[in-house]
């Protein structure tokens, strides 16, 4: 299914070309980074929101073995998207909003995105008979810890337009886990489906709420493949052979909901950016950077797996829900590079920079991010 109408890519490509021959980028692009979300893009909020004597398994090692030598509370082994665009941009890594410091916020901007955040909140999501729900700081509440800090980093309204203009905005990805959290408990499809325009309408007022606050770049991500993930593989394992694409072994119905998802997030960007011409809101298509692992795997390097874990237990997909990545049972593979996935729900360091290079580079964002930033760095 093609996520885009030529309609709608002839518009971006005028677009581009408008910004294109107004707007030119300095040296260092942006001045620091503010981020919402979950666990693609949380850089330790979970883990310093728990107490010390029930700390989330991805506190644990093997958990950050890749490149930081130690737990994090990232839910990889080693660096996220929002990790490699901080290095891109010359920025510190952007530090957590729960344990951080004002100092280290004033210097690289702040992450206020949680692992198991939704976009909708939980009272919202309560009333739809969805009560499992990992965090109760949802988008909206993650925005509203933002507007209470952001007088600590300015000190007048025109200073905090400044700031915030000067910034990146991270969208995202959010509200995977509005769907995540359902499937889990075994909602009914059709509920879930439901959820989609309400989770829209929340990403589209938190983006107009931050383009009046004075952002003026914004990316934001969509939904990744979720038909292709070890835990969603798991859990409706033994399907109709006919839900699985026979050329990547993906659930097909559940990578239509993630693109149709896409599709409506899409059309709420492109509205909001026809109300806010001056504003530079960039979709991050997450889904189509990442669907050329499943189909050409060998190509990336991917020679241990792609449907399958690389840190999990057992079972076809070598994950289980009920022992996760972490747990001293756990066997971890030897090369995390060579697996798309680390532990059954998030990718492995090597699969987000491949994904950061394909929005970074253009070919996955739309606009292309570099019409406004581009360092012409060398490969990291």
């Amino acid at each position: 299914m093609a996520p885009y109408s030529s309609h709608f890519l002839w518009n971006m490509f005028l677009f581009n070309v408008l910004i294109l021959s107004t707007v030119s980028c300095t040296t260092g692009c942006y001045t620091s980074i503010f981020s919402f979300g979950d666990s693609l893009a949380d850089t330790g909020n979970s883990r310093n929101l728990s107490p010390p004597d029930n700390l989330p398994h991805y506190s644990f090692l093997p958990y950050g073995e890749t490149f930081f030598h130690h737990p994090t509370g990232r839910c990889s082994d080693g660096r996220l998207v929002i990790d490699f665009i901080a290095e891109y941009l010359g920025l510190p890594f952007v530090p957590p909003y729960f344990g951080g410091s004002m100092e280290s916020f004033k210097e690289a901007g702040v992450n206020f995105a949680v692992a198991g955040a939704t976009a909708l909140d939980a009272a919202f999501l309560q009333e739809k008979g969805l009560a499992k729900l990992v965090t109760n700081i949802s988008l909206v509440v993650q925005l509203g810890l933002f507007k209470e800090l952001l007088p600590s980093l300015c000190s007048t309204p025109s200073d905090c337009k400044k700031l915030l203009g000067e910034s990146l905005i991270l969208l995202g990805e959010i509200g995977g886990n509005d769907y995540n959290h359902p499937f889990f408990e075994g909602i009914n499809f059709e509920t879930i489906q439901d959820l989609v325009p309400y989770v829209i309408n929340t990403i589209g007022l938190a983006i107009k709420e931050l383009i009046q606050l004075g952002a003026i770049t914004i990316l934001v991500p969509g939904n990744l493949p979720i038909g292709c993930s070890p835990s969603y593989l798991t859990l409706f394992e033994g399907s109709d052979k006919k839900d699985y694409d026979h050329l990547t072994g993906c659930l097909n119905w559940l990578n239509k909901f993630a693109q149709e998802h896409n599709e409506q997030l899409i059309k709420e960007l492109k509205r909001i950016q026809k109300l806010h011409p001056h504003a530079k809101i960039i979709y991050a298509d997450y889904y189509n950077a990442a669907m050329p692992f499943y189909h050409s795997p060998n190509r990336f390097g991917f020679t241990g797996g792609v449907l399958k874990s690389c840190c999990g237990w057992g079972g076809m997909y070598n994950y289980n829900s009920l022992v996760k990545c972490g747990n001293p049972l756990v066997s971890v593979c030897d090369d995390p590079t060579s697996f798309v996935n680390w532990d059954g729900i998030h990718y492995t360091e090597a699969t987000y920079k491949l994904i950061f290079e394909s929005i970074i580079e253009g070919s996955n964002s739309y606009p292309s991010f570099k019409a406004f930033c581009n360092l012409n760095h060398n490969e990291m």
